[in-house]
This record gives C-alpha cells, structure tokens and sequence, in this order.
C-alpha cells in the first residue's frame, strides 16, 4: 500500500531528483574530505539510492551500492531487535532480572534486560577496545558490572553503555545456543536479504569500505584501523551498506514482516527515564528517537574507525533514511545532505534533538567536582572568572555553558562554536549536584576539586 510522505515532496521527476542528489553527494564528498558516501532514501512511494566515490582511497576500488561500511554503533539496532524477536517468541520477558541468564550480573539483580537495551541499568560505558581485548565476554562483564561502578538505580536515569549491549549479546548466545553473529544472521540479516559481514570476518563475503582519517600533518587522507574488540560485537561489529539499512528502517515503521508490527512498535516507545541528553529527544528499546514538526523519528547513529553511519525512520509516513560514509567526515556530510533533502523533496530529516529553549546562561559553581563513569574522569573546575571547564582524563578543558534547566553546551575554544553537551542532575532530596551526562554518558560525583 501506498503511504504520505512526512511533509510534501516537491513535484519532480525521480530520475532528476537522483541525478540532484548524485550531483550534491558527490560535492559535499569533495567538500567533507569523504573517500566514498552512499545515500539511500525512500520516501514511501518510491526508492532513491545514490553513491559516489571510493571504497578505500589506497586501492581506489569504486564505492558501490554494496558496499558494506562498519556501522559502529547502529550494530545495536541489530542487537536489540534480536532481543525482542526472542521475547515476541516467549523465550524471555524483557522485565526479567538479566542476572538470571548472565550470572556476571549477580551485583545487580534489578537491572532487567529492557534496561539494559534503553541504556538505563546505570551501567558504565566499558573500557577501551584495546583493554577490551585481552578478556572474555565474562571477564569483561564481571569488572563492569559492579554495585561499585553502578551509576544510578536502574531505570532512574540514562548512560549509553556500550558493556550493556555487550551483556544483551550474550543473552542471545545464552538464549539461542548460538554466537551473537550466527543469532543476528539468522533472525534478521537473512530475513531482511543482508548479505552478512563482521568486522575481523577471515573471508568476507562482500566488498567492503575502510574508515579513513586525515593526517594532521600532511593533509592527506589516511586509513583508520578498526581496533573493536571481539567482546565487543554486539554493540559495534556489523558492516553494511545503505540499502540494507533502509531495508531495516521499513522494519523498524512496521513495514516489513521482517519485525511483526508489535514489535517495531515496542521497540520505538520511550523508555520511562530514558533521558539522552544531546543523543535525541528520547530513547526506546535499541532506538534513538527524534522530534520535528510534530511526528516522531527513530533510527541510531553509528562511528567506527573513520566512518559514519545514520539511519531514520518515520512510521506514520513510511520514510526511511540511510547514510553511510567511510571518513570521520561524513558525519558532516550527513547533515549537510540531509539539509538537501528538504531542500530538494521537502522531506524534514532530523539529525541531532530538538533544539532547546533554555534561557540565558547562568553561573553554576556548585557543578565543581570529580564525577566517574568506571574509570574515565570527569573533572570540572572553575576557571579565575568563575565559568566552569570539563576535562575527561586529563584532556585539554573545555570551556562549560550552563543554563536554568541544568543542561550545557561544550564551547570549542578556538571559534567559539556551542555544541550540545550535556545536562547535571540534582538529588531530589539533598538537592546536590550528584551527576553529569556529557554526550550521552553519564558520570556519578565521586569527589571535589
């Protein structure tokens, strides 16, 4: 059946439409310094896919439409669609404590597995990949998921935790009696004709795109290693290109048998104190989900090792958006594209939340302090006029804006630029700064400064 598009698209031709947007994607490609970027869109009564470019700028092999990109953290769309296909078939309740499947969990009996998959268990975010690589899923979960390090009671606040989808990926291999790759092939890559690829893959089966970076020093284009640790499959190690995530995007609206429709519904219902900060405007079960002109948006954003990947979906109309790009760039690109698409279909995509109405700035001294997500710091400290810098492990300080509503902007020292940050938290009963969420992490106060 046919469905409305989310705002109406502008009467032109499908042919030079594409040839506008193949035109425009290799522009800003040049522009973003992008090897090779891949845009596919459908705007619920036909299918656009446009690509430019190189797959990797070393061999100069042509980025096509089957390109498959490593898509970082769109892999846990993946992940928790697998979930909640075991659970649409009753071999587990999301409300279940996780520690029942993953004795690892046993510190934190009340971190269910829905919390785990809204990124509200208040689990820190996990190591690096390269600590993350000399241990095993157990290991690795037994050091996160401690009384210790928990950062707030489960279901009361909001920690993008890349160890909390590394436990959701175990639950499948507990559920299924099979790996997390062979688990996601079977329940979704195959049912939606995703032609499989994981990174570390000794075979792979279809071309695939390496991330690129630039070289401060030189200027030039470089390739950027993928360093994921195998532990940490579930929640960054599928590639695929943009067709295949437009072929998830018609799942997650409902429009594929891929997901029965109760289950794409669930999965983008908000999660209750699900807050994301500057990730989006709520967030449901493995979705990020995003407000404009009054419909609601789902989908995830994803950067591995020099790319970057985006998907959006809009239910009501049916329109899906799928970006991949193999430059740290691309991110770049991808809103500048997006821009393009309004311009060009009238389709509105929103690639970062809403946009606040906070007040004026004000002075925030009691933010002072050192605030913890396992073991990364964050230290915010005062400068000699008072405004107040956050430096993460040592890092160079960043100048903090904070305004009425508890929330900030991170200002980038050498043009003044605001972006997005964060929010604190106060205790309700102390009314003490107790945390701080910077871009989707939150930290607990563990000390002063």
């Amino acid at each position: 059946m046919p469905y409305p598009t989310a705002s109406p698209v502008v009467d032109r031709q499908a042919p030079l439409l594409r040839e506008e947007l193949q035109h425009r994607l290799a522009g800003l490609a040049r522009t973003h310094r992008v090897p090779g970027a891949h845009l596919a869109v459908d705007t619920g009564t036909e299918t656009i896919s446009v690509h430019t470019g190189t797959a990797a700028a070393a061999t100069g092999s042509a980025y096509t439409a089957d390109t498959a990109v490593p898509l970082g953290s769109v892999t846990k769309v993946y992940t928790a669609a697998a979930v909640l296909l075991l659970a649409d078939d009753e071999d587990l309740d999301l409300d279940d404590s996780a520690a029942s499947y993953l004795p690892e969990l046993r510190e934190l009996p009340d971190v269910t597995i829905r919390h785990l998959l809204a990124h509200t268990a208040g689990l820190p975010t996990g190591p690096d990949s390269d600590t993350a690589a000399r241990s095993t899923v157990s290991r690795y979960l037994s050091g996160v998921c401690t009384a210790r390090d928990a950062l707030f009671a489960p279901g009361t606040g909001f920690s993008y935790s890349n160890a909390g989808y590394i436990a959701a990926g175990r639950l499948v291999e507990q559920v299924t009696g099979m790996t997390w790759q062979e688990a996601v092939q079977a329940l979704l890559l195959d049912p939606l004709g995703t032609d499989p690829a994981f990174l570390g893959d000794p075979a792979p089966t279809r071309p695939s795109a390496a991330g690129h970076a630039v070289n401060t020093a030189t200027g030039r284009l470089r390739p950027a290693h993928q360093n994921l640790a195998p532990v940490e499959a579930p929640a960054g190690a599928l590639l695929a290109g943009a067709l295949d995530l437009m072929h998830l995007g018609r799942a997650l609206a409902g429009r594929s048998a891929v997901l029965p429709p109760d289950v794409a519904a669930r999965m983008r219902r908000p999660e209750p104190g699900a807050t994301p900060g500057a990730l989006a405007d709520a967030w449901g079960l493995g979705l990020a989900l995003f407000d404009l002109d009054g419909r609601r948006w789902c989908g995830h954003d994803g950067n591995a090792q020099g790319t970057s990947c985006h998907l959006r979906a809009e239910p009501e109309s049916g329109v899906v958006v799928a970006f991949t790009g193999n430059a740290g760039g691309a991110t770049a690109l991808w809103q500048d594209i997006a821009d393009d698409l309004t311009r060009l279909t009238g389709v509105r995509v929103p690639t970062a939340p809403a946009p606040a109405h906070r007040g004026d700035p004000i002075a925030l001294p009691e933010c002072a302090g050192v605030y913890h997500n396992g073991p990364t710091e964050y230290r915010i400290t005062l400068a000699a006029d008072g405004a107040p810098t956050l430096s993460v492990d040592g890092d160079l300080p960043l100048p903090l804006v904070c305004y009425p509503d508890l929330t900030c902007d991170l200002v980038d020292p050498g043009t003044g630029k605001h972006e997005p940050g964060g929010r604190f938290h106060r205790d309700p009963d102390t009314g003490v700064i107790d945390h701080v969420q910077i871009s989707g992490r939150a930290a607990r106060r563990t000390g002063t400064v």
